[in-house]
């Protein structure tokens, strides 16, 4: 069994300077002398790192495309691909590539941890070792047990774009709120095979890495002002807004909130509902102050989280440059699992 490992940068792959106690990005020989197990087991280990290593609030699609590109490349040499990133927006980049990588059919499995390799306590080992495990195991037919980008830290497996960070302090960084864990490891990995995605096998991967960045968020809160929303919704060159509402999708009684998203909508942007809440879906109507949305034309997220949306927005319009019809489509369509609309 073969797997590349891709560093990105972030905290799992710094160690501290022994004078001035600084952390700093590991090279790739000190990398190893951290984790010396990578290297002795039945996985035969590769590494390919970023140069230079990025800090993971730098990360842009850009990156994402280079990413992607570094699976997409090596595709035909190796079983499965761990890929090391910061866990500031390692969600951002797990749904990205969700996208980019159709007919997907190895893992790519995103890991990171909250301390750096070189401290005692440190979680990157535990993190590293067992992804590299979930990247090499197949099934009992000989397929990969779980052919999706995932995020795994601390003792679980989620589907990548399902994914938010909710703790910067404990080793359980990450939670998928509207959809279960893949997997559990403990003692055992435990998969939980109803929950994974399997792909046409007799599809060959495909690369689509195009993004165009002009999209905003616009999160409702009370006392929020007309020229706030005027200024968000007459950006130069906007394509896409994901606005952020109440419950399951509710917005103030204002009129002159609908009017401006009804003219936004007029003038060709797509705006998504989105709850602001972690846990529940989007259900415009439901409640009277939501059905204005539905006149001004806004339609539902469902249950999507905002990282998959903005991502998924971005994939969308660099790939259909001119159909918005198109992209309002699939923008309510589950395209790898990152929503369910029933």
């Amino acid at each position: 069994m073969k797997v590349l490992l891709l560093f990105t940068g972030g905290t799992i792959s710094m160690v501290r300077d022994a004078k001035s106690g600084a952390l700093h990005p590991a090279d790739m020989a000190t990398f190893q002398s951290f984790v010396p197990e990578l290297f002795v087991g039945d996985v035969e280990v590769d590494m390919l790192p970023f140069d230079p290593l990025l800090d993971s609030s730098d990360i842009n699609p850009e990156n994402w495309s280079k990413m992607a590109h570094m699976v997409y490349d090596n595709y035909d040499k190796y079983d499965g691909f761990v890929i090391l990133h910061g866990t500031d927006t390692m969600s951002y980049s797990a749904s990205a590539l969700s996208f980019m990588l159709h007919n997907l059919s190895k893992p790519v499995v995103f890991t990171g941890s909250q301390l750096p390799v070189g401290v005692l306590r440190s979680d990157a080992k535990e993190n590293l070792l067992t992804a590299i495990e979930i990247a090499a195991t197949k099934d009992e037919d000989g397929n990969a047990m779980v052919p999706e980008v995932t995020i795994f830290m601390d003792d679980a497996l989620y589907r990548g774009n399902r994914t938010t960070k909710r703790n910067a302090e404990h080793f359980s960084a990450f939670n998928s709120y509207n959809y279960p864990a893949l997997a559990r490891a403990g003692v055992r990995i435990t998969y939980q095979k109803q929950f994974i995605q399997h792909p046409n096998t007799t599809a060959q991967l495909r690369l689509r890495d195009k993004t165009d960045c002009n999209v905003a968020v616009l999160k409702l809160f009370p006392g929020i002002t007309e020229p706030v929303v005027k200024a968000i919704l007459t950006t130069p060159g906007l394509r896409g807004v994901v606005l952020e509402t109440y419950g399951a999708g509710n917005a103030p009684s204002c009129d002159w909130l609908y009017q401006h998203l009804r003219d936004a909508v007029e003038r060709g942007i797509i705006v998504v509902n989105k709850t602001q809440c972690n846990t529940g879906s989007v259900a415009m109507g439901q409640y009277a102050v939501s059905l204005p949305l539905l006149k001004a034309g806004v339609i539902s997220g469902y249950d999507i989280t905002t990282e998959a949306l903005l991502t998924k927005m971005m994939y969308l319009f660099g790939e259909n440059p001119s159909n918005n019809e198109l992209v309002r489509e699939l923008l309510q369509t589950p395209l790898c699992g990152e929503l369910t609309k029933d």
